[in-house]
C-alpha cells in the first residue's frame, strides 16, 4: 500500500488489486475517519477527499493504515443496497460470448443471473458502474475481450461485457463492450437522489426477462 498527496485535499492510496480496493474501501465505508469527505475507488487505488476544513491528512493516513480490510465475498459491504436489474437477454454479441467463453449463450444467461454481482467502481460516464461477480474464482470465467471494432452507438440500457467486468450503459454512447442484452431500469436519472442507480458497494442481481414484460 501507497498514500500519496492528491492536491490540496485528497489522499490517493495505491493498492495491488481490484480485492485490495474493495476490501479497504468496505472497512472505511463502515468507519469513516474524521474529516473524509468522499471515497472513490478505482480498479487499483482509492481516493479520500477531505473535507479543507477538518481533513488532517497525517490522521486519515494513519486511520487507512490501521484499517481492517473486510475480506468478505469480493470485498463488498454485507449492508449494501440490492439492486435487481430485469434484462432481455438478446445482445448482438450474445452468441459470440457463449463461443468466448465455452458456455453457450443459453448458460451465459444462466451464470449471469445465477451470481450476485458488486458495483466495484464508478467510471467512463454518469452512471456507469464496473460490476465484478462474487464468490472466490469467478473473476477469470468472465473475462471476455472488448469489440476489436468499437461502436459508434451502443443505446442506453445496454448490459454489456467487457474484462473481468459487466455493465450498464447508462445513455446512449460510442462502445466496445460485448453486449448481452438491455434493460429498462433507468440506471442514471437526474431528478433522483442520488442520480446514480449502481454505486460502489452496492449489489446487483440480474434477472431474465422477456421482451415486452
Amino acid at each position: 500500500m501507497r498514500v500519496l498527496p492528491c492536491g490540496t485535499t485528497g489522499l490517493l492510496v495505491e493498492l495491488d488489486a481490484l480485492d485490495d480496493v474493495l476490501a479497504l474501501y468496505a472497512a472505511l465505508e463502515d468507519d469513516r475517519p474524521a474529516g473524509v469527505l468522499d471515497l472513490v475507488p478505482a480498479a487499483r487505488t482509492l481516493l479520500l477527499h477531505l473535507d479543507p476544513e477538518t481533513g488532517d491528512a497525517a490522521a486519515v493516513e494513519e486511520a487507512v493504515r490501521a484499517a481492517r480490510p473486510r475480506r468478505g465475498p469480493r470485498g463488498a459491504r454485507a449492508a449494501g443496497d440490492l439492486v435487481e436489474v430485469p434484462v432481455v437477454y438478446d445482445g448482438e454479441d450474445l452468441e459470440e460470448i457463449g463461443e468466448l467463453t465455452g458456455w453457450g449463450a443459453d448458460g451465459v444467461v444462466e451464470r449471469h443471473t445465477a451470481r450476485e454481482w458488486t458495483v466495484a467502481f464508478c467510471g467512463f460516464a454518469p452512471g456507469f458502474g464496473y460490476l465484478v461477480a462474487d464468490g472466490d474464482g469467478r473473476r477469470d470465467e468472465w473475462r471476455v475481450p472488448r469489440r476489436s471494432s468499437p461502436r459508434t452507438r451502443v443505446p442506453a440500457g445496454s448490459v454489456a461485457l467487457a474484462g473481468e467486468f459487466t455493465g450498464v450503459y447508462p445513455r446512449e454512447s460510442p462502445g466496445g463492450w460485448q453486449l448481452l442484452g438491455r434493460t429498462d431500469l433507468p440506471v442514471f436519472d437526474l431528478d433522483r437522489d442520488p442520480p446514480a442507480l449502481l454505486v460502489p458497494g452496492a449489489r446487483v442481481r440480474f434477472s431474465a426477462v422477456r421482451a415486452g414484460s
